[in-house]
């Protein structure tokens, strides 16, 4: 366990703050797409949160970063403050939703819902950093509101350059003026970012959600063991 200073908190969505955690000089070695537990210095019942940093990030910047939902009281709950400089307990690295260390496949395809889009944005900024020799990155992103797309700026640079295929959905009816795409994820939807077979996809989003990717995915094509899932 390592005790660490929260650096900042910022606003990613209305209901969700990214926290940026100091490594103070420390190692911590992880895969994209691991998970960490985390609670004030000293308190119990610690709480996981996928690391939705790269381990380039870790090396290069020093930090971990950390996409935390908040309750509708508008705090994450009793188990951590989120202040700057706040001392946190990190445990960890844990989980098995990974990306390989080197993958056969060169086409790859994240699948997110809501704050599941945290691991996936830790693999895209790995595979984004120049360790993975990608044909073809694709993000297909999912959330209620408009306003509920976390890093959608980040993302939205990235497909600008040509660096990757990025779609979002919205779930929910909405007053807003959003010009994109509604309704909840389905075959059409991933049809258009599944290049060929051998594409490995990865899932992380909420259980509806996450449920029915399998079947969608295997109706394109894609075998069961190039379904990574993860559920929130």
């Amino acid at each position: 366990m390592l005790t660490l200073p929260i650096r900042n908190v910022a606003d990613a969505t209305p209901r969700a703050r990214l926290v940026r955690i100091g490594l103070d000089g420390r190692a911590f070695d992880f895969v994209a797409g691991q998970a960490v537990l985390i609670a004030s210095h000293g308190r119990d019942e610690p709480k996981p949160y996928s690391i939705a940093s790269s381990p380039e990030d870790a090396q290069r910047g020093g930090y971990l970063e950390l996409l935390i939902g908040l309750a509708p009281d508008g705090t994450p709950g009793p188990h951590v403050t989120l202040e700057r400089g706040h001392l946190i307990d990190v445990e960890g690295p844990v989980g098995t939703f990974t990306f390989p260390e080197r993958p056969l496949e060169r086409s790859f395809l994240f699948v997110a819902g809501g704050t599941g889009i945290a691991p996936l944005r830790a693999m895209l900024r790995h595979a984004l950093g120049g360790s993975v020799a990608a044909e073809h990155l694709g993000l297909l992103y999912s959330a209620r509101t408009p306003d509920d797309f976390a890093f959608a700026d980040e993302f939205q640079a990235y497909a600008a350059s040509g660096r990757l295929d990025f779609r979002q959905t919205v779930t929910r009816e909405t007053e807003s003026d959003w010009s994109g795409a509604r309704g909840r994820i389905d075959r059409a939807a991933l049809a258009g970012l599944v290049p060929h077979a051998e594409t490995l996809c990865f899932v992380c989003g909420p259980a509806a959600m996450v449920d029915a990717m399998p079947r969608l995915l295997g109706a394109l094509g894609i075998a069961a063991e190039r379904i990574r899932i993860e559920e929130w």
